[in-house]
């Protein structure tokens, strides 16, 4: 039998047949074996585009299942990030405190909501930085006027080189700084192969839903908020994340079926919360290295259960504000503007566009765990009272705000994301290292 060459296209006619009619149902594991074929450019643009439909009109995408091993597939084809490095990353700039063991976060939408807000996610992730190791997962805009990375290249005087930041010298970057933004062209280059197909079926595919589950460090992510565009998706996407090996981890849609938390109303919440495993027989210790999550026999460390509540902009303790008040439809430029503002503590106490960042960041400190501690010492103008007072969920909503506005008052927020540039301008002579 003659070897396939790389270019050449295989066949998954049975496996578009068995969608069409229902015959057979395929397995999630056989669905995902023909989504990698994708990263690989093994699909004709015809049977990719079949594919993608097909998922999409039989609902199969919106699987949870379906989702954690596409997600899986998405992230095997990624560039590879040396994970030793990482670790030791963990080991030597994560601060533990609380329930935080020191671990990356990333904070992140599905998109597709349409209402082109400003980009709380990619600055509530700087403002995180400050005490959280922040590996924020993001790309161009695709439905809305400003995408993450569009809006950190305009920042002026000066802004990060993104694409410098390759998966080889992604520990380095981070021995620099706690922030890094993982630009998903670079560190998925297996998706330049459908690119013009999505651009022509111009409809939503599974590839509009993978993004949030195919952070290229995934194992090295403790924590972490995903907001989707749609209130169904929450619980499929929270299933999602805890079947793909998540423990820590908040999904979230504002009632206007925002991907954030809403500054406006009501955003619903679906919590991925852990709580030890009575059956594991590994070390109980939390500064166990390498924070062993499962002993000889396969029990993991700890069982993971999903918690559904709302929340209120009132139990952050944060006056609501229209959504029409944060921005919508600006450029790259103006929010950039905008955020440079912000971390130079420019914008009234109660800004909307400050107090919507402030939501956003205080619930990933929330979920992180560090506002779990008792105690507080953050640095130059912590005063260390603690807000003890627990919100829906549990969660210390409150304390989350306190120290992300120390984060923007302090000074400390602008000194990460500058570090994180500097960073990224001295790995541009380490490309393709």
């Amino acid at each position: 039998m003659t070897e396939l060459n790389a270019n050449d296209y295989v066949s998954i006619a049975p496996l578009l047949k068995q969608l069409q009619s229902n015959s057979k149902v395929p397995t999630a594991d056989e669905i995902a074996a023909a989504v990698g074929r994708v990263f690989e450019d093994r699909l004709s643009p015809v049977q990719c585009s079949t594919l993608l439909s097909l998922l999409w009109g039989t609902g199969r995408d919106r699987e949870p299942l379906v989702l954690a091993r596409c997600g899986q597939s998405m992230r095997e084809a990624a560039a590879q990030v040396d994970r030793n490095g990482l670790r030791n990353v963990m080991h030597t700039r994560g601060r533990k405190e609380g329930s935080y063991r020191g671990g990356f976060c990333d904070l992140v939408g599905t998109g597709g909501d349409n209402w082109s807000t400003f980009n709380v996610s990619t600055t509530a992730s700087i403002l995180a930085s400050t005490l959280l190791l922040l590996s924020k997962h993001g790309n161009r805009s695709s439905s809305s006027t400003s995408g993450s990375a569009d809006f950190l290249q305009a920042i002026r005087p000066k802004g990060p080189v993104i694409d410098a930041v390759t998966a080889g010298i992604l520990p380095s970057i981070y021995e620099k700084s706690n922030y890094a933004f993982l630009f998903a062209p670079t560190f998925h280059p297996g998706m330049r192969h459908v690119a013009a197909i999505r651009k022509e079926m111009g409809i939503r595919t599974i590839f509009n839903l993978l993004g949030p589950l195919a952070n290229p460090i995934e194992g090295s992510i403790e924590a972490r908020i995903v907001g989707v565009f749609k209130e169904e998706m929450g619980p499929i996407f929270a299933e999602a994340l805890k079947l793909s090996g998540a423990r820590k981890g908040l999904v979230v849609c504002g009632e206007e079926q925002l991907d954030e938390i809403s500054c406006a109303g009501r955003t619903n919440c679906w919590r991925l919360r852990e709580r030890p495993n009575p059956a594991f027989r590994g070390p109980r210790d939390e500064e166990d290295e390498d924070f062993t999550t499962s002993d000889e026999e396969g029990e993991p460390r700890t069982l993971v259960d999903i918690d559904n509540f709302t929340l209120a902009p009132s139990d952050f303790g944060v006056q609501p504000h229209a959504l029409s008040e944060v921005s919508p439809g600006k450029m790259p430029e103006e929010n950039a503007e905008l955020l440079m503002r912000l971390l130079r503590n420019e914008l009234p106490h109660d800004h909307p566009v400050l107090d919507f960042v402030l939501l956003n960041t205080a619930a990933l400190f929330a979920i992180a765990g560090i506002c779990d501690a008792n105690t507080s010492n953050m640095g130059h103008g912590d005063d260390g009272k603690v807000i003890q007072e627990t919100g829906p969920g549990g969660l210390r909503w409150k304390e989350g705000v306190r120290r992300a506005r120390w984060a923007v008052e302090s000074g400390q927020a602008l000194e990460s994301l500058e570090r994180y540039i500097d960073a990224s301008h001295a790995a541009t002579g380490q490309r393709g290292t």
